[in-house]
């Protein structure tokens, strides 16, 4: 089992920043992809940003050049910095993460970042 703890959601006004950060513990495996996801009233779960070990992203289109994931694999931790946020961007962001080798995902519990116009 993986245990993940986000922090950093809040209240910001449109055109501000905010940095997530989430910590996994557990069973951690070397092969592992840590991310991103949130939901927005009225939608979906959906992929903000995710990144592997080596360092290479996949960003959802509508926060390219905008987000930027990041991760220490010492400190088994994902960031997600959070630029030039807008009210579309108010969601419950959970952080991810993905035993490759096991095919298992596990969940955060989520942190809710409200944008203001």
């Amino acid at each position: 089992q993986v245990q993940l703890v986000e922090s950093g959601g809040g209240l910001v006004q449109a055109g501000g920043s905010v940095r997530l950060s989430c910590a996994a513990s557990g069973s951690i495996v070397a092969n592992d992809i840590m991310g991103w996801y949130r939901q927005a009233p009225g939608t979906q779960r959906e992929l903000v940003a995710s990144i592997t070990r080596s360092g290479s992203t996949n960003y959802a289109d509508s926060v390219k050049g905008r987000f930027t994931v990041s991760r220490d694999n010492a400190k088994n931790t994902v960031y997600l910095q959070m630029n030039s946020l807008k009210p579309e961007d108010t969601a419950v962001y959970y952080c991810n993460y993905k035993d490759w080798p096991r095919g298992m995902n596990y969940w955060g519990k989520g942190t809710l970042v409200t944008v203001s116009s």
